[in-house]
């Protein structure tokens, strides 16, 4: 099971809860990392599940929205932890990189499955996938131009994708190199004092 965030959420795009069967959903995360998004049948997905196909028609429409509902729980997490809750920046910022390194660690089929198939979905679900993530873009460059009120808009949008790209390159680590001791504060410390260098050369 890769899925270490809320059971329920309410889901913007579809307007109705999350409380599918979760089986599915995990079932499909699993299928969708080992196979890629196009590797995987409705037949599969419900057998891995523990149903018959056309049983699983009754939670969702089929396996673009599932892919759908994967991707929008991690963006809904990631979201979440982009809103700022300190009267410090730096703190803040060290907050949310937090946050994204363990989300990543622990959900590195997940950041897969984003990295590769985010591509693949369809409409009406990738234009409003598309805007959420236009939208946590923003929030980051946020966080960072708070931080780093010196930089212009095109180094704060370099810095972002900077840490972004980093963090969730855990997806792609060996074994080793995840089993580095503190490797949270680890990361922590390569991405702030890249961060540091990035805004040294930029002011």
């Amino acid at each position: 099971m890769v899925h270490r965030w809320c059971e329920r959420s309410f889901h913007p795009c579809y307007g109705r809860p999350v409380a599918s069967d979760r089986r599915i959903l995990d079932a499909a995360a699993d299928a969708f990392h080992e196979k890629g998004f196009h590797g995987v049948g409705v037949d599969e997905l419900g057998l891995r599940a523990g149903l018959s196909g056309p049983s699983l028609y009754r939670h969702f429409s089929g396996k673009d929205e599932i892919l759908a509902t994967l991707l929008n729980e991690a963006m809904d997490e990631l979201l979440s932890a982009t809103v700022p809750v300190h009267d410090d920046p730096e703190q803040d910022l060290d907050r949310a990189l937090r946050h994204h390194i363990a989300f990543a660690l622990a959900n590195r089929q997940l950041v897969t499955l984003y990295q590769r198939d985010a591509r693949s979905l369809a409409e009406p679900w990738a234009r409003a996938f598309s805007r959420r993530r236009g939208q946590y873009t923003r929030r980051w460059e946020e966080l960072v131009a708070r931080r780093f009120p010196e930089l212009a808009p095109d180094a704060v949008a370099a810095v972002t994708q900077a840490c972004l790209g980093t963090v969730f390159s855990v997806a792609a680590w060996p074994d080793r190199a995840l089993a580095a001791p503190d490797l949270e504060d680890l990361i922590i410390g390569l991405l702030s004092r890249g961060i540091h260098g990035g805004a040294d050369r930029s002011a």
